[in-house]
């Protein structure tokens, strides 16, 4: 009985938006991730041959070195943890191509960690990414992030989420090196949506798309 309904609960929880925004899909599945942020604007395909590792492509813009850059990315479910009412996961995030800045061609690399706990109500999750560009413009950013669904949604029905996410950019030359951003998030079917506005003024828009 104790499996039957843990299975249940993983069930409902695949079914979750949290789901959709992980980075890696249901074997054979595509996934696209558009991300507008205070630090980069960024469009990321992936493909998962496995329900544990996904690969693509992903471009994106880093503001606050004006370069652009495209690399290949990896994702890899590291641990996944399944209970009676809840699911938590591990993620390395990794990548390497190359970035243009003032003419300028280099290589590009990053790499970092996702963590992430839900239920069909609460939300919890931690993520870092280190990056080097050209091996002499060095960064790192983390964040995390909390929300609340004010109602549970069935399967299909438009799912709601009030989020609250803190950003913390130690290596850029911004005054306020922590950005808090409450966000809400709306999920239906296969699309996902958020649209947040940070306390210092900066806009976050994300759309994911799975097929």
């Amino acid at each position: 009985m104790r499996k039957r309904n843990i299975a249940i609960i993983v069930i409902a929880l695949m079914q979750s938006p949290a789901t959709l925004a992980r980075p890696v899909s249901y074997p054979g599945g595509w996934t696209v991730m558009q991300m507008h942020n205070r630090a980069n604007t960024s469009v990321h395909l992936h493909y998962s041959p496995s329900a544990r590792h996904s690969v693509g492509v992903r471009g994106f813009h880093i503001r606050d070195k004006n370069a652009f850059a495209g690399a290949l990315q990896v994702n890899v479910l590291l641990k996944r943890v399944n209970n009676r009412e809840s699911q938590a996961n591990l993620y390395f995030k990794g990548g390497g191509g190359a970035a243009w800045d003032n003419d300028d061609i280099s290589f590009t690399g990053f790499s970092g960690l996702a963590a992430d706990w839900e239920t069909r109500r609460l939300f919890i999750r931690y993520e870092n990414r280190v990056g080097t560009i050209g091996g002499r413009e060095n960064s790192f950013r983390q964040s995390a992030r909390a929300g609340l669904a004010p109602y549970v949604a069935d399967f299909g029905s438009l799912h709601t989420w009030l989020m609250l996410e803190v950003s913390h950019y130690p290596s850029t030359d911004y005054e306020d090196k922590t950005e808090i951003t409450p966000l809400a998030r709306f999920f239906k079917g296969d699309s996902l949506f958020e649209i947040g506005w940070s306390f210092n003024g900066k806009l976050t828009l994300n759309f994911i798309r799975r097929f």
